[in-house]
C-alpha cells in the first residue's frame, strides 16, 4: 500500500465490494466477488457461443462482466444492469463497445432491452440475490426474466440458496443446479431453458 490506498486494482475491488455489502446487505448476495472457478461454471451453464444478446443482472465490480465479455462472440451485445451506484460507476469504465452499462433494477428488464433498441435477449445471467428478496419483488423479477427470453433463452441464476428454485418454477418450470465450491461462499449455479409455451 501507499498514501493510504490500496496498491493493485483487484484488492481495490475486493475492498469496494466488501464495504457496498456493509452497506447494502440484502442487494449483495456474497462478501467478496465470485471466484475465477464460479465465472468458469457460469460462462459454461449459459452457452455464450451462439448469443448474441446477453444479459447480467447485478453486476458486481465487474469481474463476471469481463469474463462474459471474454467469451461472448465479437458481434455480441452485453447489457448489464446495475442497482448499485458504485458498482455501475465501476462497470461504465470496462472499455468495450459492446457492453452497455445501466444503473436501474431487473424489474424494468423490458423497458431497459426496448430503451437500447436491444431484441430478446438469448442468456440472461443474474447474481441478484432472491434469497433476500420478498416473495413479491423476487416473483415479479423472474416474471419479467420469463418474459423477455424467447424460446430456448437460457436462465442463469448464481445463488447462495436455492430459494430461486421455487420462485422460477411458475415461469420456468425446473431447472437444474451445480454446486461450485471453489468460492467463498460455496454457489449453487443453477440454469433454465425456456421451453415453447
Amino acid at each position: 500500500m501507499s498514501n493510504g490506498k490500496p496498491s493493485t486494482p483487484l484488492l481495490r475491488e475486493r475492498i469496494t465490494f466488501f464495504q457496498e455489502f456493509l452497506k447494502h446487505p440484502l442487494q449483495i448476495g456474497s462478501v467478496i466477488p465470485s471466484s475465477r472457478f464460479l465465472e468458469q461454471r457460469l460462462l459454461k451453464s449459459a452457452g455464450l457461443k451462439s448469443a448474441r444478446t446477453i444479459v447480467e443482472l447485478g453486476s458486481g465490480t465487474g469481474g463476471t462482466t469481463q469474463a462474459i465479455l471474454r467469451a461472448m462472440p465479437a458481434n455480441a451485445r452485453l447489457l448489464s444492469i446495475e442497482i448499485n451506484p458504485q458498482f455501475y460507476r465501476l462497470i461504465g469504465r470496462i472499455k468495450d463497445k459492446r457492453l452497455i452499462a445501466h444503473l436501474g433494477t431487473a424489474s424494468d428488464l423490458e423497458d431497459i432491452l426496448s430503451r437500447y433498441g436491444l431484441g430478446a435477449p438469448d442468456v440472461i445471467i443474474s447474481g441478484i440475490p432472491f434469497s433476500t428478496m420478498s416473495q413479491s419483488a423476487g416473483s415479479e423479477v423472474l416474471a419479467r426474466i420469463s418474459a423477455a427470453l424467447p424460446t430456448n433463452g437460457r436462465f442463469v441464476a448464481y445463488q447462495v440458496s436455492n430459494r430461486v428454485t421455487s420462485l422460477c418454477e411458475p415461469f420456468l418450470g425446473t431447472g437444474r443446479m451445480e454446486l461450485e465450491l471453489f468460492n467463498i461462499p460455496p454457489m449453487r449455479v443453477f440454469r433454465w431453458e425456456k421451453q415453447s409455451a
